[in-house]
């Protein structure tokens, strides 16, 4: 009999409680520090076995997962990357860890958050990026390979026979008949399909 999965309770207050703890003790008055900016837990919900939320402080922004689900979260020593994918995108997050918080993912948004020049701007970019999230329209589009226009190496212009640009003119110029075209036989006699 396997154990029943039993919910971890949303992580807001614990990640608000540790961080403006760390605040307090270790942050004042650093200058990559935005004052004007706060510490909160924005937009926590449930996401697969996890909760996935925005952890907004004075001097950074993050994505973060912490565990929803006993059994299902899989701890990486500190520092170590795992990949999430999301309709937005494939994002790599940093494992943690804070005696108070216990084991946690971040992935940088915003570090430092000297640009924000409010706690409420800064928080409603957090609850946008992490709609973001979940919008493909966001993804980045995937890359082409890239085409070799190199000319080949040697070129015999002593040669009689035609070169590949005349090769494929007389190929395209040629008739092919639909009975052709269906069996595969093209004009220049291969019947190896192309592609």
């Amino acid at each position: 009999m396997t154990d029943p999965v039993q919910c971890v309770p949303d992580p807001s207050e614990r990640l608000e409680t540790a961080f403006r703890a760390v605040y307090a003790d270790k942050m004042q008055g650093l200058a990559f520090v935005n004052p004007a900016v706060g510490v909160e837990a924005v937009g926590f919900a449930p996401w697969k076995h996890y909760w996935l939320g925005v952890m907004l402080t004075p001097w950074s922004m993050n994505l973060l997962l912490a565990p929803r689900e006993s059994g299902a979260w899989r701890s990486l020593p500190v520092g170590e990357k795992r990949r999430y994918t999301f309709p937005a995108g494939s994002f790599d997050f940093i494992s943690a860890h804070a005696d108070a918080i216990g084991a946690y993912l971040i992935c940088s948004l915003f570090s430092p958050l000297l640009e924000f020049s409010d706690h409420e701007t800064a928080r409603q970019t957090a609850l946008c990026a992490r709609e973001a999230l979940f919008d493909s329209a966001n993804a980045e589009p995937h890359e082409l390979p890239a085409a070799n226009l190199s000319p080949p190496q040697s070129i015999d212009v002593t040669s009689d026979r035609p070169g590949p640009l005349a090769q494929l003119e007389a190929t395209l110029a040629a008739p092919i008949s639909r009975r052709d075209l269906l069996h595969a036989r093209f004009p220049d006699g291969s019947d190896e399909p192309r592609g």
